[in-house]
């Protein structure tokens, strides 16, 4: 599987104004009223999935320590409550499979809609 070349995104002013800088004159090109649906509807999917990571993380950090104080364990690894190591290592794995899990829900929706196997056949 071949990995696809990162491409930096950047305003049409940013563009702009570095071109201005090199002396060359840049015009922002305008988006037509399909594109700016088109970009209305990407913003508000990235949008679904931010909230939802979001919501996510704020779950698993919030949630744990509370589950944690709920449950009247009493364990001990040593000197150390097995709840404090819960709470100091647990959560980072599971933030980075969160974070991987939003990087590629992302990419995929930038990719575009997925379409069914039995739409390509029309």
């Amino acid at each position: 599987m071949s990995r696809q070349r990162r491409v930096a995104v950047t305003s049409p002013q940013t563009r702009v104004a570095l071109a201005a800088r090199r002396g060359v004159s840049a015009v922002p090109r305008s988006l037509t009223g399909d594109e700016l649906d088109a970009a209305a509807d990407l913003r508000r999917r990235q949008l679904r999935i931010a909230a939802t990571t979001l919501a996510a993380a704020a779950l698993l950090l919030v949630g744990l320590p509370v589950l944690l104080g709920v449950v009247p364990v009493d364990l001990r690894l040593g000197p150390v409550p097995v709840v404090w190591i819960a709470v100091a290592l647990l959560p980072y794995p599971a933030l980075a499979g969160l974070a991987h899990w939003q990087l590629r829900r992302a990419e995929r929706t930038e990719r575009g809609p997925v379409v069914a196997p039995r739409d390509r056949r029309r």
